[in-house]
């Protein structure tokens, strides 16, 4: 039988920023990060891969998060980066997939990486 996911699972805060680029004073490009959409998710601790024992060793944590479909959360591409709301950490989008499940979208996110 599979696990059934209610909306209690979904006990993170999260938003969604897309880069922007922006002209400043002088012509200097910037890169700004509005937010484009907030949600509830569940983050899911990513563990076994040498890539995120390495990454671990580095001082970055690595995170599989579920949110619910919409067109908001299907917008999201690999370019933005996901902030825990509750807690002020930003991540890195590693990974979308909008595909395998018509209810969940699935991202791979890493805190500790330069965004933007």
């Amino acid at each position: 039988m599979a696990k059934r996911i209610t909306s209690g699972s979904l006990a993170e805060a999260v938003a969604f920023d897309e880069p922007v680029q922006a002209t400043g004073p002088g012509g200097a490009v910037t890169t700004v990060w509005p937010e484009r959409h907030a949600c509830r998710a569940q983050f899911i601790y990513a563990r076994g891969s040498e890539v995120v024992e390495a990454a671990r060793l580095e001082g970055r944590s690595t995170f599989k998060v579920r949110v619910r479909q919409c067109a908001a959360a299907r917008a999201v591409t690999t370019d933005w980066r996901m902030r825990d709301t509750r807690r002020g950490t930003e991540y890195a989008v590693i990974e979308v997939d909008a595909i395998t499940d018509r209810q969940w979208i699935y991202m791979v996110v890493q805190s500790g990486r330069a965004s933007g």
